[in-house]
């Protein structure tokens, strides 16, 4: 799928899988159902919201792997390789692309893959002013975001037409999912009730699988909420070995629905689970197992994600109420405020305690792997633990404090706000925890409250209701336009100052910061710029600026570790690819 951020799920994924718990799985019978149909067996934290692609803002690894892209990357090198399109041709100038279908594609359901649908995705689906979705922002170009224009050029080819240049065209539209139009036409062409496109609501988690058609090497079997994801191989996926052999091998491949990374360990070494995202508390207990357990734990180095502390800074209001209470929305907006939270967070601690040394600071949004990733040494700006350097800055910005410890602000008020993260995550958890710990120096009251992940997501998106968050992204991998989506001022995950999406009622008085609006602009500035050398420049500004005005306070970024059974053979692991994602060539084989 398209390299676009989105909200990260716990940090036991492996890219396509989310490695989570068992819950009501008794793991001997699915070893013995195992030694029949050859399957792998992972986890997954908490129950997909959608199986619609362009609705989904959240890591859900069964999209990955029931839909593909014209395109598709190596996990190991990040090179594109082709997927629908058995080949492509560049212009020139850099603004055309015009891919060739494979030939005799055909869906899940066993229809033909065509140009047909390549067109109706792009130009009905993505490029649609009704259906917002993160793929439509980063598919956006130039200051007045305007879309390339897919036109078709033969039985196979489709050509994709840029208005202006746009380095990242290639790898963004040969990305996206293609969705299929014998399915979808009607939905998208049609309205429900409230004047808004079907398609919006349709494929649904309640949506019979055999209703859900798409291209990727497995398609949906059943989904029992709160259980399981069961995929089975899709007969109609076009990869064949070298002998002629269909791909992939492995036949099943589900995912146990559970909200406790602590249940997940434990399946996970009682045999329940062919793969476990490795969480660093785990981390030592596992790797004195590998040989008795058969299985072998990969490390990646740092990982493509990010984990940080976020402050609610739209100073707006819906419906006539304030989204956040205007006095503590005056703090969060205090950059002397952000800073010094950022100071008074002992990041070293973090490492030391909760990520039992499995980590390193994370201090930008662009990952370390990235050729456009600016370090501290070049110019980036960092925030080493220095108490006196954060009450400093709160002195600065007119906070005191009181006879009892507690901070306070100009006017007397008591500084106290809720802090959420999604519940079942131990790491996340076990931060908030120290978060609470390190703030309260300052005099800070921090009320913790972990909460389930959807929730979490609908406050985020939907109703904006919420302070201060601890959450993460994922998914932009080493192109920084992948996070176009999060710094555009109108993305779709433009979290810290959300504006209203489509169909949402409108935010009254949504301010947009200088620093905030530079930032946007020169995502555009770098999707459009060919030159490599004059991309790196404007990049490094967008991590300067966002460093020094601390819209996401970056913490610690792990270590990208997964233990995969030895029964799983071909494994190519990395922290771009994760342990599966040459899924198609993997295959289960018997414990020696």
């Amino acid at each position: 799928m398209a390299p676009r951020l989105r909200w990260a799920v716990p940090s036991l994924g492996v890219l396509l899988v989310m490695a989570i718990a068992l819950t009501g799985c008794n793991p001997s019978r699915f070893t013995t159902q195992a030694a029949q149909v050859p399957r792998i067996v992972l986890a997954e934290l908490s129950d997909p919201k959608t199986f619609n692609p362009p609705m989904s803002n959240e890591v859900n690894p069964s999209l990955g792997l029931m839909f593909s892209g014209l395109l598709s990357q190596n996990g190991q090198t990040g090179e594109l390789e082709p997927e629908l399109a058995e080949s492509w041709e560049i212009s020139d100038d850099q603004q055309r692309i015009t891919f060739t279908l494979r030939d005799g594609l055909k869906w899940s359901d066993g229809e033909p893959l065509t140009v047909d649908d390549v067109l109706f995705s792009f130009n009905d689906i993505y490029f649609n002013p009704n259906i917002p979705s993160s793929e439509s922002d980063i598919l956006r170009v130039g200051v007045e975001g305007k879309f390339p224009a897919v036109t078709k050029v033969g039985d196979r080819q489709v050509e994709f037409a840029s208005p202006e240049p746009f380095a990242p065209l290639l790898r963004f539209a040969g990305g996206v999912p293609i969705l299929p139009k014998h399915a979808l036409a009607d939905d998208v062409f049609s309205t429900g009730a409230d004047g808004r496109p079907r398609f919006l609501a349709v494929w649904g988690t309640d949506t019979p699988p055999a209703e859900l058609i798409g291209s990727g090497p497995y398609r949906l079997r059943s989904y029992q909420p709160a259980e399981r994801i069961t995929l089975e191989r899709n007969p109609h996926y076009w990869r064949k070995d070298a002998q002629g052999n269909p791909q992939p091998y492995i036949e099943q491949y589900i995912m146990q629905i559970a909200g406790s990374t602590d249940t997940a360990l434990i399946q996970f070494r009682s045999g329940g689970l062919d793969v476990l995202g490795v969480t660093p508390d785990y981390f030592a207990l596992l790797k004195r197992e590998e040989e008795r357990g058969n299985f072998t734990i990969y490390n990646g180095g740092p990982a493509l994600t990010t984990t940080f502390l976020a402050f609610n800074l739209n100073q707006g209001s819906r419906n006539g109420r304030p989204l956040v209470d205007p006095i503590k929305s005056r703090w969060f907006n205090s950059v002397e405020f952000r800073q010094a939270v950022a100071y008074a967070l002992d990041r070293q601690r973090m490492i030391n305690n909760i990520y039992q040394g499995v980590g390193v600071p994370q201090n930008s949004p662009i990952n370390k792997q990235s050729p456009y990733y600016l370090s501290p040494e070049e110019g980036l700006p960092v925030y080493d633990y220095n108490l006196d350097k954060a009450k400093e800055l709160l002195q600065q910005a007119g906070f005191r404090t009181n006879a009892q410890g507690r901070l306070t602000d100009a006017d007397g008020n008591l500084v106290r706000f809720t802090l959420i993260t999604n519940a079942g995550n131990k790491i996340r958890e076990s931060m908030g925890a120290q978060i609470k710990q390190d703030l309260d120096k300052l005099g800070m009251t921090v009320d913790f409250q972990p909460i389930a992940f959807n929730t979490l997501v609908g406050k985020l998106s939907d109703t904006l209701d919420w302070e201060a968050h601890i959450l993460g992204f994922s998914g932009a991998g080493v192109e920084p336009d992948g996070s176009r989506n999060v710094w555009s001022v109108d993305g779709t995950l433009h979290a810290f100052n959300q504006g209203a999406l489509r169909g949402q009622d409108p935010i009254e008085g949504r301010v947009i910061a200088d620093w905030e609006q530079r930032i946007s602009d020169l995502y555009i500035e770098g999707s459009q710029q060919l030159d490599d050398e004059k991309r790196k420049a404007i990049y490094a500004e967008t991590q300067r600026l966002a460093q020094e005005y601390l819209p996401f306070i970056h913490l610690v970024n792990a270590l990208s570790l997964s233990a995969v059974r030895n029964t799983v053979d071909g494994v190519k692991f990395s922290a771009l690819g994760g342990a599966l994602w040459n899924i198609y060539e993997l295959r289960k084989i018997s414990p020696e």
